[in-house]
């Protein structure tokens, strides 16, 4: 039976998952293995307190998520369909393992994050 995210383990569960789609994704994938190398020991427990932070209202995450995507498009621009493509992986994630009023949340809270980046990111590239 699927249950609704409740705690930090399903929040874990849920961003490992999405990785092990994002990472080999012809879409998306370059950005976690050429672009930066990234390291999932070290980036799961970081993301998912991102996310604790997002869903849970547990204020573990200190950072600047649109510091780190600036980052990566400066070393490889990031498009629309770039964010689409992390959207449509993480809503698929989200439903193969939860449902319920927070895995609502958390497809709600992915659109909005995505959506805020990218336009962000456009805006810096205007002249």
């Amino acid at each position: 039976m699927i249950t609704d995210i409740t705690n930090r383990s399903d929040i874990e569960t849920l961003a490992r998952t999405f990785y092990q789609k994002a990472i080999p994704d012809a879409t998306i994938g370059h950005f976690f293995t050429s672009v930066k190398q990234v390291n999932l020991d070290e980036h799961l427990p970081r993301i998912s307190d991102f996310w604790e932070t997002m869903l849970l209202r547990n204020p573990v995450y200190s950072g600047s998520p649109m510091q780190v995507h600036l980052q990566l498009d400066q070393l490889s621009p990031m498009q629309p369909e770039h964010f689409q493509q992390w959207v449509h992986l993480w809503t698929q994630t989200v439903d193969e393992l939860f449902a319920g009023p927070i895995a609502s949340i958390a497809k709600e809270r992915g659109h909005m994050v995505a959506r805020s980046i990218n336009m962000r990111l456009e805006d810096l590239k205007l002249p």
